[in-house]
């Protein structure tokens, strides 16, 4: 890749150019960012934003949970929010937390105030900011059910306060813009009972061990749930669960979950994925849509390997 890393302003954070992103997705597969920049803090993000130069794509990511990054990288400069964007703090029925936030530690958080409501994060495998575009949710609860507040960053530095109304949240869909990169959160709960709390966090984990394979190389729920149907469902009746493309497998214990088999690449998952889809679309007629956030270039090498034809 070029020498992007010359033309970028100076910032308090960290800047690495050619820096794998790979590693750091569930998945463990994928290229490497042009640039990799991790901003100090909010205003350092803000700063460095507002200085760069406009023909440079800015692609911000979470821990990659619920993300598949393209063999070939990804251009321009990506944004991973760390340390300084990890706080949390509980304030009467509210939680506050910093978007490089775990979903899990909010609810952990949440729950050791006593704070109840905010239990389903726990189910949610990823951070506060990466929820947003999707409006994450799990086991009967979405974001938009607990925000109350957001906090966010646009392409030209500009710094953003909404309520969770303006964001027009609805199924793994929001109308944030695209542009924006969610600095920090403030969610709602109510007063609980501690043990009830402790209760609800424990039924969730005991169902996510049993109906997930949630100790193996996944991206998590690869499909959203079609209007009045379950994704899973689909994939099992399309006769999918078990199919494996290259080193990706169609989970044996959860048909809507992808697995990194030890020696998938990307393009064996995303090409994985189009099959599944194309079978439930012959099938059913229904174009399933990815959940999973794909990101970057294909390498030279998996764009001459013929894919399977893409629905929708």
């Amino acid at each position: 890749m070029s020498g992007l890393i010359s033309r970028l302003p100076p910032a308090r954070g960290r800047l690495a150019a050619n820096a794998p992103i790979g590693p750091l997705t569930w998945f463990r597969v994928g290229g490497p960012a042009e640039v990799m920049f991790r901003p100090a803090d909010r205003d350092d993000l803000a700063n460095f934003l507002a200085a760069l130069p406009s023909d440079v794509p800015v692609t911000a990511i979470g821990v990659g949970s619920n993300l598949l990054v393209r063999d070939g990288g990804v251009r321009g400069v990506v944004v991973r929010l760390g340390r300084g964007f990890a706080e949390i703090e509980a304030d009467g029925e509210e939680v506050r937390a910093g978007a490089g936030a775990l979903d899990l530690n909010v609810a952990l958080t949440a729950a050791e105030a006593g704070i109840a409501g905010l239990e389903f994060l726990s189910g949610i495998p990823g951070t506060v900011g990466g929820g947003f575009r999707t409006n994450a949710g799990a086991y009967g609860s979405e974001f938009k059910d607990a925000l109350a507040s957001a906090e966010a960053v646009d392409r030209q530095g500009r710094v953003h306060r909404v309520a969770a109304a303006d964001l027009g949240l609805s199924y793994r869909h929001s109308d944030m813009p695209p542009d924006w990169i969610i600095t920090g959160a403030r969610f709602r709960g109510r007063r609980g009972e501690p043990a009830a709390i402790a209760e609800r966090l424990r039924a969730i984990q005991q169902a996510r061990e049993a109906a997930q394979p949630i100790r193996a190389r996944t991206g998590g729920s690869t499909f959203a749930n079609p209007p009045g149907r379950r994704a899973w469902e689909l994939i099992d009746a399309a006769g999918c669960r078990g199919f494996a493309w290259g080193g990706a497998l169609v989970s044996e214990k959860h048909a809507n979950f992808l697995i990194n088999a030890g020696d998938a690449t990307a393009a064996d998952i995303e090409a994985l994925g189009e099959e599944v889809r194309r079978r439930v679309f012959a099938s059913f007629g229904i174009s399933l849509e990815w959940e999973i956030r794909r990101i970057g270039e294909p390498s030279v090498a998996a764009a001459v390997v013929p894919a399977p034809a893409v629905i929708g």
